[in-house]
């Protein structure tokens, strides 16, 4: 059992890797390849870098079918993705505020080879706290619509998370988050957002900017290792790094010594070991030895030892013919790990109460509902 999610794990990292040595694999691993690589959502980004090889001419019918039908829908949610970010500039052009494109939609605005095949899901910007309720106001009052939550989720999102509830324009269905920072203020780290801001660099032809090369890595490793839950869905995040790293490394002269000193700068030293750590381990990113040995943000004794154990277990995507109680438990682990790091004891406590009360209740009411509907049946 263990053996075949290894052999798919295999084949997964040496396509994202050495996509040029899956040019002898059989029908069954070609399945295997992409039925590994869906929960990730890499199809798209691995059929991108199989056509850059010339592997296309000699897979699989059914294989290479997989990979056009993933790449013309990841082709489909970008052009979604940049005609929102075109009417978000419109909407706000009367506004003097400074918008930062994060993730996705920075990489495809910079025309990065890594945004080709990656699916950009949401836009997600970053705005001084002083400008958001403008913005805010700015694009309600232009057809876009706050996601429905009820009163205790709107105050928990306005008072102790790092962007206000989700918009989406009432004719489209890309969702814009709008961030004052990168973490929730309730985390145990707390990066200074000004300073990504004055540091933003503009993009040409553009009415937005996007972080610096070193802040577009941090923000990178923070939302994986600080903000996300570490399982499988995750894993395309630290294949981001894996390519943000190799890029700038290879193109920015003194890059290395740069983000470390940012990192040092911003408090994230921690965030940013592993992401060097385990980029290097997983995907064979070309980063110096000494800056993951000597690194000062690299966790002491167990804690170290325990985040090498678990985290590949997690992020990893298994054969989904033999999912493994032990991944199902690791992931479970840095679930609450993500939750510690969140939030203090004292508000996740009462957090996670008020939560599971919310769900028990909708629970009973879906139980009512079914219930009248088979008796009217």
């Amino acid at each position: 059992m263990v053996n075949k999610s290894l052999n798919a794990q295999k084949l997964l990292l040496a396509a994202l890797t050495r996509p040029e040595s899956c040019g002898q694999l059989k029908p069954k691993e070609w399945e295997q390849l992409i039925r590994c690589a869906r929960p990730a959502k890499l199809v798209a980004a691995l059929g991108s870098k199989f056509a850059q090889t010339g592997l296309r001419q000699t897979m699989p019918r059914q294989a290479l079918d997989n990979f056009y039908a993933a790449q013309k829908l990841v082709e489909y949610r970008q052009r979604l993705a940049m005609w929102e970010l075109n009417r978000i500039a419109k909407a706000l052009a009367g506004l003097d505020v400074n918008i930062v494109v994060l993730k996705g939609g920075a990489y495809q605005l910079l025309k990065l080879d890594m945004a080709e095949g990656r699916s950009v899901s949401d836009i997600d910007i970053l705005v001084a706290k002083k400008d958001i309720e403008r913005v805010e106001q700015c694009l309600t009052g232009q057809g876009w619509q706050t996601a429905k939550l009820d009163d205790y989720d709107q105050h928990y999102y306005r008072t102790w998370m790092h962007e206000i509830p989700p918009l989406r324009h009432r004719d489209r269905f890309i969702e814009v988050d709008i961030h004052h920072t990168i973490l929730p203020l309730t985390s145990r780290l707390h990066p200074e957002p000004e300073t990504l801001l004055k540091d933003a660099v503009e993009v040409a032809q553009c009415d937005f900017k996007v972080l610096a090369p070193c802040d577009m890595v941090l923000h990178s490793a923070v939302h994986l290792f600080y903000d996300a839950e570490l399982n499988a869905g995750d894993f395309r995040d630290l294949v981001d790094l894996h390519e943000l790293l190799t890029l700038f490394g290879g193109q920015i002269e003194g890059f290395w010594d740069k983000l470390i000193m940012r990192a040092d700068e911003l408090e994230l030293e921690r965030p940013l070991y592993y992401a060097l750590y385990f980029s290097s381990k997983l995907l064979k990113t070309p980063i110096p030895v000494h800056l993951i040995t000597r690194h000062k943000g690299r966790p002491a004794g167990i804690v170290r030892l325990l985040m090498e154990y678990l985290a590949p277990l997690a992020l990893l995507p298994e054969n989904p013919d033999y999912p493994s109680q032990k991944v199902a438990f690791a992931r479970w682990l840095l679930y609450v790990r993500s939750h510690y790091l969140r939030m203090p004891l004292t508000l996740l406590l009462p957090h996670l109460m008020k939560k599971s009360k919310k769900r028990l209740k909708q629970r009973s009411i879906d139980n009512l509902t079914n219930q009248d509907q088979s008796d009217s049946a």
